[in-house]
């Protein structure tokens, strides 16, 4: 069984979509996933599957929850390999300054690559900066100015339909769960 973890997209957030997290545990039990576990309401939801293609696995879990839960569902799935990948190529020194900059990673849902992402990306220079990943944006943000930041203009363009973001704490701490399932 291989180690995944499905980063939900505009749940629990300004009202809509509200999901208890102890119902997405039980909608994602109910299609055979192992050690199922939520983590925050954000919408992370680890678990374990013996299904090794990601894009059969990412609908599947797309028609579950937008049946069960009368939604448009979007998904980003990835594996423990791939999300250990993310935080060990974040670009030198990110997460390191919380007290100054605010770190986010732009999860980006296939088929939507990096280089695409980034030419839809503006920064507001001297407050963000913006690095291409493998399947994920790394953005950071002065957080003395972070209301001049440009990363909110990102939800209005159409290409924020492929992608979730995380903050850099939710995403070490999501592969640091996967890694302890793992003892």
């Amino acid at each position: 069984m291989k180690k995944y973890v499905a980063l939900l997209r505009g749940i629990n957030v300004g009202g809509k979509n509200l999901i208890k997290m102890t119902d997405l545990k039980a909608c994602f039990e109910t299609l055979d996933f192992k050690l199922v576990s939520t983590y925050i309401q954000s919408g992370n939801v680890l678990f374990c599957a013996d299904e090794s293609d990601q894009a059969k696995l990412t609908s599947r879990i797309e028609e579950a929850l937008s049946k069960r839960f009368n939604y448009k569902s979007r998904v980003v799935v990835r594996s423990q390999k791939q999300l250990k990948e993310v935080v060990a190529h974040a670009p030198k020194g990110f997460g390191s300054d919380p007290a100054t900059y605010r770190y986010d990673v732009l999860f980006l849902k296939e088929p939507l690559t990096a280089a695409e992402a980034m030419k839809s990306v503006t920064i507001k220079e001297g407050v963000d900066q913006a690095f291409a990943g493998k399947g994920a944006l790394y953005f950071a943000r002065l957080i003395s100015k972070a209301s001049q930041s440009h990363l909110t203009r990102i939800i209005t363009l159409p290409v924020y339909q492929n992608m979730t973001i995380r903050n850099w704490n939710t995403t070490t701490k999501l592969l640091a769960l996967m890694e302890a399932a793992s003892d």
